[in-house]
Formats: C-alpha cells, sequence, structure tokens
C-alpha cells in the first residue's frame, strides 16, 4: 500500500519529475505527457462517476479508474527499469495484463447487446451522463494519442496500448447505454445545417 506523508516534496520545481526507478524526466517530455492524458482521462470518468451513482455501469467505471492507476504505474516503469527485461508483471514492477483488455472486452460485448443499433454517427450528447462518458472517451483517446506517440521512441507495453484502445470503445458503448440503450441517442445529420 502507497503512504504518503506529505504531498509536495519541492523535487520537481526543476522541472523535472521522477519515475517509480528513480530516473528524473522533464515534465513536458513524452513519457510524462503519456502518464498525465492517462491522468486526465481517468479524473474525466471520476466526473462521469457522478453523473450516473445510480447505475450498474458506475462499478465497471470505478474498476477501470484503478486499472489507470495501474497503467500509469506500467508507464512510470520504463522497460529495463528495476530489472524488467520485458514487459512481464513482477514483484517490483506493476504492468497492464492482457486479461485487463479481455475484461473491457466482455463489458463491450455485455453492453452492445442491450443497445439499439445505429443508423448514423452519434454526437456527444443526450443524458447529462452520457455527456460526461462521451468526454471521458474523448480524454483517453487523447491518451492513447500520447501512449502512441511514445511508442515511436521508447518501448510502450502493447497489453497498455491495447487496454486504452478498448477503453474508449467502452466509453462510447456506456454513453449510449446512459442514452436509454441507445433510444435517445443525440445522432449526426449530415449537413443539417447548410442553406
Amino acid at each position: 500500500m502507497v503512504k504518503l506523508n506529505r504531498i509536495y516534496t519541492g523535487t520537481g520545481d526543476d522541472g523535472t519529475t521522477g519515475l517509480v526507478d528513480g530516473l528524473r524526466l522533464p515534465k513536458h517530455a513524452a513519457r510524462m505527457e503519456a502518464i498525465g492524458t492517462v491522468d486526465e482521462a481517468n479524473s474525466a470518468i471520476g466526473l462521469a462517476i457522478c453523473a450516473m451513482a445510480d447505475s450498474p455501469h458506475a462499478a465497471t467505471l470505478t474498476r477501470i479508474q484503478n486499472d489507470l492507476f495501474d497503467l500509469g504505474a506500467d508507464l512510470a516503469t520504463p522497460l529495463g527499469s528495476l530489472g524488467g527485461e520485458d514487459f512481464a508483471p513482477s514483484e517490483m514492477v506493476l504492468r497492464i495484463v492482457p486479461t485487463q483488455g479481455d475484461w473491457l472486452e466482455q463489458a463491450i460485448d455485455a453492453a452492445t447487446a442491450l443497445l439499439e443499433p445505429l443508423t448514423s454517427f452519434v454526437l456527444p450528447g443526450g443524458s447529462e451522463a452520457a455527456a460526461r462518458l462521451h468526454v471521458a472517451r474523448a480524454s483517453v483517446r487523447a491518451a492513447e494519442r500520447a501512449m502512441s506517440a511514445l511508442a515511436t521512441s521508447e518501448p510502450v507495453n502493447p497489453a497498455a496500448l491495447v487496454y486504452i484502445n478498448r477503453l474508449s470503445d467502452l466509453l462510447f458503448v456506456l454513453a449510449r447505454a446512459m442514452n436509454d440503450n441507445g433510444r435517445a441517442d443525440v445522432l449526426w445529420v449530415p449537413g443539417a445545417s447548410r442553406g
């Protein structure tokens, strides 16, 4: 268990931050951008949960918030640090594992089975919960872009990349679920505003 006695340390006052293995990086480094956007996505999910407290999907999202902390720890432990020569989890290294992505796929399939078929693209809106889930989905997509950018220069856990991709799909499906299982979706009407 993590124990935090003090929130501020002063060690980042020079514009750097520490990784799990003690390495310090500039706060604007690609790895820190990826970690930060995962944190933003987690915060957006937390806000969505506030609008859906009576929904059984809130527990799903709380589980995902925990997974996103795992993902942050994974990103904060570069390949080769702490003796990890591959992306396998160990006693010292927390990694996203394929079963976490598999669980997301099962959740997507279960929620999709209850939805009205799509007849158009969906605008991000409808109920407050759906709109917040769409904001969270867009935040997750930003995190995926940051992780993908990081992967062009440094190794990134393949299971983590799968996880973040599946997560945005799940948030889309859950947004539709919060719109009366798709019956209250706001649909895109191509060219509707043209004179």
